[in-house]
């Protein structure tokens, strides 16, 4: 059992760090000399680096939408970790980690639903004429893969909670 629940801990941690990075990290949109993210795009031929605002692009409440979903995203993976410890030691045995799966549940909607406006509104956050240099030739970076794989991961640990029972 102490090797499941090592497992899960570290499953958990896991998901927490890969949504800390994606939504950190300037790597969402990336092309041979820029990368751009929900919250800058940087030059990486000058290393400048400019803030998106709502000047910037007419699409701002979409970057704003993926910005909120995920910092909460974020936000939810780190409150359940804390619930799952305080449960952990709360609990009675045979009981299931419920309040703890729903809200990493709730942070795999979170993410599913930023990397999905991210998706599908890709094409017109990249033509503002605000851009110093071509950002429509781009491609996905790895801080949108990763947002992905977040998914995934607190997809599973939300349903590896909800199937958890406190065993001896």
């Amino acid at each position: 059992m102490l090797i499941l629940l090592a497992f899960i801990i570290v499953f958990h941690i896991t998901s927490a760090a890969l949504l800390f990075i994606s939504t950190i990290d300037n790597a969402w949109w990336v092309g041979d000399n820029f990368s751009t993210d929900v919250w800058s795009m940087c030059d990486t031929n000058t290393s400048t680096c400019m803030a998106i605002t709502d000047q910037f692009t007419a699409e701002y409440q979409s970057i704003q939408a993926v910005q909120a979903t995920m910092i909460l995203s974020t936000i939810f993976c780190c409150v359940a970790f804390l619930v799952f410890i305080l449960q952990l030691f709360r609990l009675k045995q045979g009981e299931r980690f419920v309040l703890t799966s729903v809200i990493q549940l709730l942070s795999c909607l979170c993410v599913m639903i930023a990397a999905s406006i991210y998706t599908d509104r890709h094409e017109e956050l990249h033509k503002s004429n605000e851009y110093r240099i071509e950002v429509s030739k781009g491609q996905y970076g790895y801080s949108f893969v990763l947002a992905w794989i977040a998914f995934a991961f607190t997809l599973i640990s939300g349903v590896m909670y909800l199937v958890l029972r406190k065993r001896k």
